[in-house]
């Protein structure tokens, strides 16, 4: 027989959990769980403080039951992010997920390929995110802002390709839109760019 733990939340203190519990209680009676523990939080679902989740996630983590059944998505998590967090945790716990509402179980197949999808998305997500880190750091470096420490002298040596790399593609016929495009930066930090190392008296960089 698996342990199983139940979460439910209701947004106010004029709402009852006893709807939501009904339903918990019978599934976990009909997939012959026993219930260990069950975790109810009264709070709208904004707020990212929930003692009742927080104290499931512990008790995930100490191995007190194989299951988790809440009674809908939007009921454990706060946002689609927070979602995808709290579902790759018990994942990663080998504690399956069951969802009343949606009808999603983990501990089959099809639940068990949602996770693999809804892990390629976190895994997007978090890619993307280290490249709008790097982009940033690297439109930093170009425009001469200090990142973190003291700049070593790799650091200055690394600012000077970027801006010959930047020069050489103007040179060689790019837009101002293609050299930007092609540096992750803006259109104004490229003419700075330019302006700054070889304008010549009386010429001039137009703008495309």
């Amino acid at each position: 027989m698996k342990r199983c733990g139940l979460y439910l939340r209701v947004s106010t203190v004029d709402q009852h959990p006893e709807t939501q519990l009904y339903d918990l209680r019978g599934l976990a009676a009909q997939r012959n769980f026993e219930i260990v523990h069950e975790y109810s939080d009264k709070i709208s679902g904004s707020k990212a403080k929930r003692p009742s989740l927080d104290q499931l996630l512990c008790d995930a983590r100490r191995g007190r039951f194989d299951v988790v059944i809440v009674w809908a998505f939007d009921r454990i998590a706060r946002s689609t992010r927070h979602f995808l967090e709290v579902l790759d945790e018990l994942n990663h716990l080998g504690i399956e997920f069951v969802s009343f509402r949606e009808n999603i179980d983990t501990g089959g197949p099809l639940g068990r390929a949602i996770v693999v999808i809804i892990g390629a998305i976190a895994e997007l997500e978090r890619n993307l995110i280290v490249e709008r880190v790097r982009a940033g750091m690297r439109r930093a470096r170009l425009e001469g802002r200090q990142i973190g420490r003291r700049p070593l002298d790799v650091d200055r040596a690394a600012v000077l390709r970027d801006r010959a790399a930047v020069l050489r593609d103007r040179a060689a016929g790019k837009s101002i839109t293609q050299v930007a495009q092609a540096h992750q930066i803006s259109r104004s930090l490229v003419s700075k760019i330019v302006a700054q190392s070889h304008r010549l008296p009386g010429s001039h960089e137009g703008v495309d």
